[in-house]
C-alpha cells in the first residue's frame, strides 16, 4: 500500500488553502482555518495519549467539531471511533470499551447518554470533570483546545504515519446482531476518496453536502474522503443531523452540488410537500445505496438531480456498480470472479424472468454474494471469529443475498437473514418490498418472516404510509393483483401499519425489532384469510389470540 495517498497527506495538501472548505452553523470557514482548528485537536491528542491503542471515541452529531477531529486525528495517526448516538446504555458502553478508547470527545446535547458509563481501563468512568472527557461545546472544552492554539499542522503531523495507519473503526449498523468494529485505514480511506472524485468528475469547485452520520461508513467514504480528495467544501446539515424537510432548504442556501445517502432518505425527501421551487438549487450528482429504483426516478424528475445508487459493503469486500445498461432494479455489474453460491457452496443458477419481470426461479437463483479473490477487507478488531466467517479461501462473503441474470447484472435479495419458507418454496425479502413500495401510499415497507400457524412461515409487511393517506384493505389486494412479477407465495399474509417504522440513524429498518413484536403490537394489523381478497383490520382480541396460538406452536 505504500503507493497509497494518506488521509494525512489529504489533509496537510489543504493547510495553506484559503478556499472555503466548511459550511456550517457558525459560518463558512476556509481550508486553512479548519486544517488549523484540526492542528489544536491534533496537539491535544499527543499531549494526551497514553500506553495503548491510540483511539479516541467520539459521540458527536454532524457538526464542525467532529470534522476538525477526524482532520486532527489523521495528522497525528489516532484512530476515531465513532460511537452510535442511536445505542443506549449497556451497548453504547460495549461499543467504546471493546474499542479500548483512552480518550472521547462528546457534546452537551449527547452527554447525558454517556453520564456514568464505564468506557473501559483508559477512559474509566464518564463524569464532566474526567480529563479524558471533551464536551466540545462547553466552556472547557472551549478552552481545552484553545491552550494550542497557534499549533502548525505541518510540525504536529507525525512522519511515521503512512497508508496502513488505522484512521478509523466503524461499527456496523447492528440491524442483524452487536455491532462490529471494522478496521480502516488512512490509505484504504484516502483512496476511495480519491477514486470517487476521479469517477464522478468531482472538483475543488464543489460543495459536499454531509447529513448522514460521521460515525458511518456512507459518510466517511462517500463523502468525507472524496471532499478531502479533491479539495472541495464542505457543507454540514441545520440541526446537525439529516432531515427530511430542511434537506433542500440546506442544499440552497450552501451551494451543494453533491449530496451522499444511505438507506431510505430519498423516500422520506419525496414524502415532504412539493413546492415550484425543488429545482432551485446547484445539485448535479446523489450518490448512495439501497435506494429503490422508482425513488431515484422520483427524485431526478422532482429535483433535477441525477441519483447514482450503488453498493458497497462497510468492510470494503465488494463493490457493485451500475452502469448504463443496467436494469432498473439491478444492482450493478461486480469486479471479477464475484459468484452467488448456494448453501452447498455451489454458484446459483442464473436469475430467469417472464416478460412482466417476475423472478421464476427465485429458490434456485438466490445465494449468497461472495466476492472473487482479491478482497479488499482489513478485518474487525478484536475479532477473529468475525473475520474468520467473512474471510474464506480468500474471498468475502459479504452477509446479503443476490441473484444474477444473464447478462451479469447482480440484484439485491436482502439479508442472510431476510429468506422466508412459505408452502416449502423459499424465498428472499427485497424483492417483495421493492413491489410494495410501488403503491403511492407507501414510503417505507419492510418484509419480514413470522410464524404460521400450520408450518414454516408466513410473510408480514411494515408499511409506513405517507401523510394524509389511508389503508384500503380492497384497493390494496387489487394493487397486488396488478403486479405482474409478484411471486405467487410472495403476498403478504400480515400487514402492520407503523406511523414510523424503527430504522438505525442511517435510516435502516431495524427488523429485528419488527420480527420480534410479530402480532403483538398496537399498530393496525390487516390480514385476509386466502391468497387473494380484501384485507381486514384484525380487533385486539384476534392479534392476542393468534399471539397465543403461534406461541404455543
Amino acid at each position: 500500500m505504500s503507493d497509497f495517498p494518506t488521509m494525512q497527506g489529504l489533509v496537510l495538501a489543504l493547510a495553506d488553502n484559503d478556499a472555503v472548505g466548511l459550511i456550517g452553523p457558525t459560518g463558512r470557514h476556509t481550508h486553512a482555518e479548519v486544517v488549523a482548528e484540526a492542528a489544536k485537536r491534533a496537539a491535544w491528542l499527543k499531549a494526551n495519549q497514553v500506553d495503548g491503542p491510540f483511539h479516541v471515541g467520539t459521540l458527536l452529531d454532524v457538526c464542525e467539531d467532529y470534522v476538525y477531529l477526524l482532520d486532527g486525528a489523521a495528522l497525528v495517526g489516532a484512530t476515531v471511533v465513532g460511537g452510535n448516538s442511536t445505542h443506549r446504555g449497556s451497548d453504547l458502553a460495549r461499543d467504546l470499551a471493546h474499542a479500548d478508547c483512552q480518550l472521547l470527545v462528546t457534546c452537551e446535547s449527547l452527554y447525558p447518554l454517556l453520564d456514568g458509563l464505564h468506557l473501559g481501563e483508559a477512559i474509566g468512568t464518564v463524569t464532566r470533570d474526567n480529563p479524558r472527557i471533551v464536551i466540545c461545546d462547553s466552556e472547557r472544552g472551549s478552552s481545552t483546545f484553545a491552550q494550542f492554539e497557534g499549533t502548525s499542522a505541518h510540525e504536529i503531523a507525525d512522519p511515521s504515519v503512512d497508508p496502513t495507519t488505522l484512521a478509523a473503526l466503524i461499527f456496523t449498523s447492528g440491524t442483524s446482531g452487536a455491532p462490529k468494529a471494522v478496521k480502516c485505514s488512512q490509505g484504504r480511506l484516502a483512496f476511495i476518496g480519491t477514486i470517487m472524485g476521479q469517477m464522478f468528475g468531482l472538483s475543488s469547485d464543489d460543495v459536499f453536502y454531509e447529513s448522514m452520520p460521521l460515525f458511518h461508513s456512507n459518510a466517511m467514504m462517500a463523502c468525507y474522503s472524496p471532499c478531502r480528495g479533491v479539495g472541495g467544501a464542505l457543507a454540514l446539515p441545520t440541526g446537525g443531523k439529516f432531515s427530511a424537510s430542511g434537506f433542500i432548504e440546506d442544499v440552497r442556501n450552501s451551494g451543494a452540488t453533491f449530496f451522499n445517502y444511505v438507506g431510505k432518505p430519498l423516500a422520506f425527501i419525496l414524502a415532504t410537500p412539493a413546492s415550484p421551487r425543488d429545482k432551485e438549487h446547484r445539485l448535479k450528482l446523489g450518490f448512495g445505496n439501497e435506494s429503490s429504483a422508482d425513488d431515484r426516478h422520483g427524485f431526478t424528475e422532482r429535483f433535477g438531480c441525477t441519483i447514482v445508487d450503488g453498493y458497497g459493503s462497510t468492510e470494503g469486500g465488494l463493490s457493485v456498480t451500475r452502469t448504463p445498461d443496467t436494469p432498473d432494479r439491478a444492482l450493478g455489474v461486480a469486479p471479477e470472479g464475484t459468484v452467488v453460491l448456494n448453501e452447498d457452496g455451489n454458484e446459483c443458477p442464473r436469475a430467469i424472468f417472464d416478460e412482466d419481470g417476475k423472478l421464476l426461479n427465485a429458490e434456485e437463483a438466490t445465494g449468497a454474494l461472495v466476492s472473487g479473490p482479491s478482497a479488499n477487507f482489513e478485518g474487525y478488531y478484536k475479532n477473529l471469529e468475525a473475520d474468520a466467517a467473512r474471510m474464506k479461501e480468500g474471498r468475502f462473503h459479504t452477509g446479503d443475498l443476490a441473484y444474477r441474470d444473464e447478462a451479469g447484472f447482480f440484484y439485491f435479495a436482502g439479508r442472510d437473514f431476510d429468506w422466508l419458507r412459505v408452502d416449502g418454496e423459499n424465498f428472499a425479502s427485497a424483492p417483495v418490498e421493492g413491489i410494495l413500495v410501488r403503491h403511492p401510499h407507501v414510503i417505507l415497507a419492510a418484509v419480514y418472516a413470522v410464524a404460521d400457524l400450520v408450518v414454516g412461515d408466513a410473510v408480514m409487511a411494515a408499511l409506513q404510509l405517507r401523510p394524509g393517506t389511508r389503508f384500503d384493505g380492497e384497493e390494496f389486494d387489487q394493487f397486488l393483483a396488478a403486479q405482474g412479477d409478484l411471486g405467487t407465495k410472495w403476498a403478504p399474509t400480515y400487514i402492520r401499519l407503523c406511523q414510523e417504522l424503527p430504522i438505525t440513524a442511517t435510516t435502516k429498518v431495524l427488523k429485528q425489532t419488527l420480527r420480534s413484536e410479530a402480532l403483538a403490537t398496537t399498530d393496525e394489523i390487516y390480514t385476509r384469510s386466502t391468497r387473494s381478497g380484501p384485507y381486514i383490520a384484525m380487533t385486539a382480541s384476534q392479534k392476542a389470540e393468534l399471539t397465543e396460538r403461534l406461541n404455543k406452536n
